[in-house]
């Protein structure tokens, strides 16, 4: 029985629905030497500012249960590095290449899309207005309906291309965000991003995050995930790629039901860098197994 596990996103056609997600691969380097990345749907590219970015002090990661805490900051290496080493790397590779933009200003979400818009291997991009752990933008933008809102038509200004908007799970509603997007012509939305959360040394009872706070990942943010997902695609006629606790394929399936039209991996290729070709081939048995010919018909499958 032939498969169809390619999914459409926007105008972004990939051929399966596993994506790297943001932060957790680097720019490819690393995670190429276990993965071929031209099978993997798609990289998202550590975030991209118009300047380096350093990046919190540490201590900025801390494991916690089921999960990890991570205060990075958005370290980055800047637009310019970006474009004269790392692209160069990327196209190695013949991957489907996303980039995800971080920016303290809707002018620099622009400069940088506007910029990066003329290479050919970047086939669209990640607007990330809702990084939990930065002091500038981050969740400044990403719980304003009206910041999201003109972000979204601004930099879809300035690109042709697949425009995702990353949201924020830290509000009440987030599918009035996701209809903010679709509004001002975002062609999908990515959900969650991360969970404010902290943690302490209880002999100094100091936070063990230098910046106190940091962003939440892993398995234990799963159902908050799935019950984003399943608001945003009961309200708002929008592709969805899902992420937030996926560490195998039956979570790959069950967010698709959810809602998703494909998933970002993240936290499970610190734990398992092979985990993406074994969510490809678990997803292709089951469909194989329940008689499903085009994975697309698991999105928002759910009978509530």
């Amino acid at each position: 029985m032939d498969i169809n596990l390619s999914v459409n996103i926007g105008k972004l056609k990939i051929c399966n629905p596993i994506i790297l997600a943001s932060g957790t691969v680097g720019y490819g380097e690393e995670i190429a030497k276990f993965l071929e990345l031209s099978k993997i749907g798609a990289i998202i590219t550590k975030s991209i500012s118009l300047k380096p970015r350093k990046g919190n002090p540490p201590q900025r990661i801390v494991e916690t249960p089921s999960g990890m805490l991570n205060a990075i900051g958005l370290a980055n290496v800047g637009l310019e590095e970006f474009i004269t080493n790392k692209i160069p790397l990327l196209e190695k590779f013949n991957s489907t290449v996303i980039c995800n933009i971080a920016a303290s200003s809707i002018e620099e979400y622009v400069e940088c899309t506007r910029t990066l818009n003329d290479f050919d291997i970047i086939k669209a991009f990640e607007i990330n207005v809702s990084c939990p752990n930065v002091r500038e933008g981050g969740l400044i933008f990403g719980n304003d309906l009206s910041a999201v809102g003109k972000i979204t038509n601004q930099v879809r200004a300035a690109t042709e291309k697949t425009i995702i908007i990353k949201l924020s799970p830290n509000n009440s509603q987030i599918s009035e965000f996701a209809q903010v997007v679709k509004d001002e012509g975002g062609d999908a939305v990515s959900a969650i991003n991360t969970l404010v959360g902290t943690a302490f040394d209880i002999n100094t009872r100091k936070p063990i995050i230098k910046n106190i706070t940091g962003g939440l990942s892993g398995p234990a943010i799963k159902p908050v995930a799935l019950a984003k997902i399943l608001e945003i695609s009961r309200k708002i006629n929008i592709p969805i790629i899902g992420l937030g606790g996926i560490m195998n394929w039956k979570d790959v399936i069950e967010f698709m039901i959810a809602g998703a039209s494909a998933v970002q991996i993240g936290t499970v290729n610190f734990i398992n860098p092979f985990a993406a070709y074994e969510m490809i081939e678990g997803i292709a048995n089951y469909c194989i197994s329940n008689s499903i010919k085009n994975i697309s018909e698991l999105t928002a499958s759910y009978q509530l």
